[in-house]
């Protein structure tokens, strides 16, 4: 790897991988029996970390044993290595967007190490609190510790969860998240915690009380006297169910709710009747970006009005709400398959701007997106229908548009050129991959690789054994990058000089890729550790 004096701060955080240095070949196999290479154990984790949803079944590995491979290497590495862990974590729930994993993984960091008797690093209750960024998350660290560890909560968690409920609890975040269906309710989190209220917020100490009542003496709750947010939705709340449709869609409506904390949810229960063109027109104003997308299919079976139907769309579209959303760019793939035809064109420019960190690679990139049956078979989460295969042919093609000049080719069983025209929309050559088989890897870089000045693969990684081991088909002064988006433990190359892996379901992987090219040396995105 070629190494410079300095990075900078800036350069560094923008990296959200880190090439794999060096990992070491064993007698292992990829899962279809091919060669393989065992990484290094935080190289590990960081591909586990940015490509796995907590519980998520794939193709090679169930979810339990992903779970149970993740909690195990955070909890080696907490006492190996506690201050990159942390790091990790705290990196994971803010840039990295994922937000079970790092609550899950701040549980295995705190116990194990308790069970070592270890305190070097980072302390646990600030790795506790580092994680918790939303005011449902202290009930969920919670309800997940006393499910997996016992009911038995140690004080280092309790004092990083107090220290998250003071940021984080307030009238608004309270009517949101302190709903019956939650396991743990903020009275349940104050009980178990004995969170004082931050004497910067003299209000706190009543909201406190409040939630408590709430909770466990519903009949004597009492609205803190002088909460404005609490009192107007008290007000709402109290009115007769034949009056709320006009308090919503007359003057005022938007700002009504707005100030009483209604989300469109809530909005939806407390009418009692149907989510007309009326209602959605007044709540649309105060809705962010991620609940627009949401509701589109609801938007036109309503049948807003074309003018209010514009204004979404010019929200979608905008550059700065796709920023404010930190959405997966497959979030608006899945939403342009589903959706009509009038929001087509916003849908597009939302995913072109969140691939807009994707650089534009000098020289010439061949960039090889994997279309083998594992691809299709694991879905880039839980929740989602989109496969890995689709998440792999949307970076792989903004790779090919963006660069000087790309061959952008699928491969499976059989590899093949995918066509693309310079400015075309994404979209449009996504439609041009196809589903093909098995993985030979290989093959795919004998039959395509001609005087390129890089490779790029965006992969799971686990190749088929065909034929014997070779020698790499790629000289081992230009650089290979592989994309793996699943997260496996075998990998399929060695690491070294100018071979490099990623992970994530992010443009920010691809960021690092011009930066080892310019000769600065690869940063954790957390820190300058090498």
């Amino acid at each position: 790897m070629l190494v410079a004096p300095h990075v900078s701060a800036a350069a560094r955080h923008l990296a959200a991988t880190r090439p794999v240095p060096g990992s070491t070949a064993r007698n292992l196999h990829t899962y279809e029996g091919g060669p393989a290479y065992i990484r290094e154990p935080r190289e590990e984790l960081f591909l586990l970390a940015v490509a796995n949803f907590v519980s998520q079944e794939t193709f090679y590995e169930s979810g339990a044993y992903r779970d149970d491979r993740y909690t195990a290497l955070v909890a080696r590495l907490a006492v190996e290595h506690p201050a990159w862990t942390a790091g990790l974590l705290r990196w994971l729930r803010g840039e990295g967007n994922m937000r079970t994993a790092s609550l899950v993984g701040a549980a295995a960091y705190v116990r194990a190490r308790l069970a070592a008797g270890t305190s070097d690093g980072p302390s646990n209750r600030s790795v506790v609190d580092s994680v918790l960024q939303r005011a449902d998350e202290p009930g969920e660290l919670l309800a997940h510790w006393i499910a997996t560890y016992g009911r038995k909560v140690p004080q280092p968690v309790k004092r990083g969860v107090a220290d998250a409920v003071r940021r984080l609890y307030t009238s608004r975040s309270l009517l949101k998240y302190d709903t019956e269906s939650r396991d743990f309710r903020f009275g349940d989190v104050l009980n178990l915690v004995h969170a004082s209220p931050d004497p910067a917020k003299p209000w706190q100490g009543a909201l406190f009380r409040y939630a408590l009542d709430r909770r466990h003496h519903p009949e004597r709750a009492e609205t803190p006297e002088g909460d404005r947010t609490l009192t107007a939705r008290r007000t709402l709340l109290a009115t007769p169910v034949d009056e709320r449709r006009a308090l919503v869609t007359g003057p005022g409506g938007a700002e009504r709710l707005t100030g009483a904390g209604m989300t469109w949810e809530s909005v939806a229960g407390w009418l009692h009747g149907p989510m007309d063109a009326a209602v959605w027109e007044a709540l649309i104003p105060g809705m962010g970006p991620m609940a627009l997308l949401r509701n589109l299919r609801n938007f036109d079976e309503a049948g807003i009005a074309d003018a209010v139907a514009e204004r979404v769309a010019a929200r979608i579209a905008d550059p700065g709400e796709v920023a404010r959303a930190r959405q997966f760019p497959f979030r608006y793939l899945a939403a342009h398959r589903h959706a009509a035809p009038r929001w087509a064109a916003a849908l597009e420019a939302a995913l072109g701007h969140s691939l807009s960190h994707v650089p534009a690679l000098p020289g010439r990139t061949l960039v090889l997106v994997d279309r083998s049956d594992s691809m299709f078979f694991d879905t880039v989460s839980a929740r989602s229908t989109l496969s890995r295969a689709d998440a792999a042919a949307v970076f792989g093609a903004a790779l090919a548009l963006r660069a000087e000049q790309a061959d952008l080719v699928e491969f499976g069983w059989r590899s093949a050129p995918v066509p693309y025209a310079p400015g075309e929309p994404v979209l449009d050559v996504l439609k041009r991959f196809h589903r093909l088989g098995g993985t030979d890897t290989l093959k795919a870089l004998r039959t395509h690789y001609l005087d390129h000045d890089r490779v790029l693969l965006v992969t799971d990684e686990q190749a088929l054994p065909y034929g014997p081991r070779i020698s790499d088909p790629v000289p081992g002064k230009v650089p290979v990058h592989t994309w793996n988006l699943a997260g496996y433990r075998p990998a399929h190359s060695p690491a070294g000089p100018n071979r490099h892996t990623f992970g994530g379901l992010t443009d920010a992987a691809f960021r690092m890729a011009g930066l080892i090219e310019n000769g600065r040396r690869a940063h954790w995105p957390w820190t300058g550790e090498e």
